[in-house]
């Protein structure tokens, strides 16, 4: 390997693995390194992880990616996490936020909703703070797990010391800095930035639900200093990560990001050949994983009920970013999947005769066998009676509704493998309807949309991406870079060392190219019918829950 090249590495720490991407100037990727995440569920919808073992595990990825070159081509480094909560005693040791009591355990997962009580009392406050979350919060957000705890552990409670979002937990452990990620405070701790006055923390919201305490030693507990994502974090890389990875000490670390923003800065800048908007404000990035995220820009700031943000500067520097999602997204389509009768005969097939095939690769090939033995013109019409609301794990947007749940409609006595193919092909249509009904929700506050981007491990698969087309009406563009996480990070980190002026530029120089894929015009009116019957489906359900309030009460 040359050694006058140059490289920037992303870390990104996901639901179930961390990952790493060495990365040229250019946005090209010269090695990935991937290991999976130890993850606890003592309890239904409690997840729980290790702030010891995540770190460990990006140490371990970064010197694999590493190893062989030169560390002083080695000229910056990005962090990307979910948004989890981390808790630390007075010590900076690992502080156990679960009733089992187990050290380790000292990460309250983004996904895990033991707090949806503690989210419902902070929403009766109606307090200023709410507007920037779609005048709803979270419990997937951090002010309800901190008073859940609160609340269920107190003696815990008593002992912490710090509390983290896991980006900055990335960055604190790189460079010793207690420096916060605005991204991560505007987005899931309720602080205001953009607004010129009042910004910052607000004593009065802390306060009235209970968490006076944070106040204290001016918010030292969550974080006082702020900084974009992008800016250089403390010193750089500091004494200790430095030894442990195998990088040059004071290499630049940026301050960090939550994953999907990192996605959306990975593939917004995205180019095709094709005519297209590059305006950032007309485009939508979706991180379609384990859950989906739509990210969506705008200069001046837009509230949607139901829709996260607007947050400013909290992916796009300068942008007011506004955030909707599915809490259940590939999720979804793996329970679907593996809770079939027919599943388990087709995966020892697979094993037997396909065994580099995935089985949603397999499922997309029967669907077109399935389409032509009926003499359909589309996959999407072997639906028709099958209809799937995918809301399993709750609604984020733009219901911002934890407590919907996932329906299907047209169940029969069948369990042979054409069941599983509608079930399979009918729950991606879902997903697409979610997608088309946040896109309604955001249009009608006057956001402009005219193009998707994609990216994640949903956007490997084809039928993902045609379905989200078709059903939009909206061209989508998967972006030739394997890793736009990665890349999001690594162009963070090369902003941090200055070798592009600005996150925009960078974006612009690292983003790389792109596939354009155009909606299938003759099904638009079948996706219309099929839309209604989802919307239906969700009034079905809330009609259901007023009747058995009502018999309840």
């Amino acid at each position: 390997m040359s050694e006058n090249k140059e490289y920037f590495i992303g870390v990104d720490v996901g639901t179930q693995s961390v990952r790493a991407g060495l990365v040229t100037s250019k946005g090209s990727f010269i090695k990935t390194a991937s290991l999976p995440i130890r993850t606890w569920n003592p309890y239904p919808d409690v997840y729980e992880q290790s702030s010891d073992n995540i770190w460990d595990l990006c140490v371990k990825v970064i010197q694999d990616i590493s190893k062989g070159i030169d560390p002083t081509t080695v000229k910056g480094i990005g962090f990307d996490a979910t948004c989890s909560l981390v808790a630390l005693d007075k010590d900076f040791k690992p502080l156990s936020v679960s009733k089992t009591g187990n050290a380790d355990q000292n990460i309250i997962l983004w996904m895990d909703h033991r707090a949806i009580k503690e989210a419902d009392l902070i929403n009766k406050t109606n307090h200023e703070v709410l507007k920037y979350v779609g005048n709803k919060i979270s419990p997937e957000m951090e002010s309800p797990k901190l008073l859940w705890m609160k609340k269920n552990l107190p003696e815990q409670w008593k002992k912490a010391g710090y509390f983290f979002d896991l980006p900055d937990f990335l960055t604190w452990k790189a460079t010793g800095s207690l420096e916060r990620s605005l991204c991560s405070l505007v987005c899931k701790w309720t602080y205001i930035a953009g607004t010129k006055k009042g910004e910052g923390w607000q004593d009065d919201f802390w306060k009235s639900i209970g968490l006076e305490d944070l106040i204290s030693r001016n918010y030292d507990k969550i974080g006082s200093n702020v900084l974009s994502p992008g800016d250089a974090c403390g010193n750089g890389l500091n004494i200790d990560a430095a030894k442990e990875t195998g990088l040059m000490p004071g290499i630049p670390v940026s301050t960090s990001i939550i994953d999907a923003h990192a996605g959306g800065l990975g593939v917004l800048a995205c180019k095709v050949s094709e005519n297209c908007t590059e305006n950032l404000e007309e485009r939508m990035a979706l991180i379609c994983g384990t859950s989906t995220c739509h990210m969506k820009v705008k200069r001046d700031p837009v509230i949607t009920p139901g829709i996260w943000g607007p947050y400013y500067s909290a992916m796009v520097p300068g942008y007011w970013c506004s955030e909707a999602g599915q809490s259940a997204a590939g999720v979804l389509l793996d329970h679907i999947i593996n809770s079939h009768p027919a599943t388990n005969a087709l995966k020892e097939r697979i094993l037997k005769y396909e065994k580099e095939s995935h089985i949603a690769n397999i499922l997309n090939e029967m669907a077109e066998e399935l389409k032509e033995k009926k003499g359909l013109s589309s996959v999407s019409l072997l639906t028709s009676d099958y209809h799937v609301y995918p809301d399993y794990h709750g609604n984020r947007s733009p219901l911002a509704n934890p407590d919907i749940k996932g329906m299907i409609c047209g169940l029969t006595l069948a369990s042979d493998e054409e069941d599983l193919v509608k079930q399979y092909i009918a729950t991606i249509q879902s997903l697409a309807y979610s997608t088309k009904h946040i896109i309604s929700a955001l249009e009608e506050k006057g956001h402009v949309i005219k193009c998707l981007l994609v990216c994640g491990g949903l956007s490997k698969n084809p039928l993902y991406v045609q379905m989200h087309a078709d059903v939009t009406g909206l061209p989508i563009i998967v972006p030739n870079s394997s890793e736009p996480v990665l890349l999001g990070c690594a162009i963070l980190a090369a902003s941090a060392a200055k070798y592009y002026p600005s996150v925009v530029s960078a974006m612009a120089a690292m983003c790389g190219n792109g596939e354009l894929i155009k909606p299938n015009i003759n099904d638009q009116e079948y996706h219309k019918k099929k839309y209604k019957a989802y919307l239906n489906l969700l009034k079905c359900q809330e009609d259901i829950k007023h009747i058995m309030t009502i018999a309840a009460s």
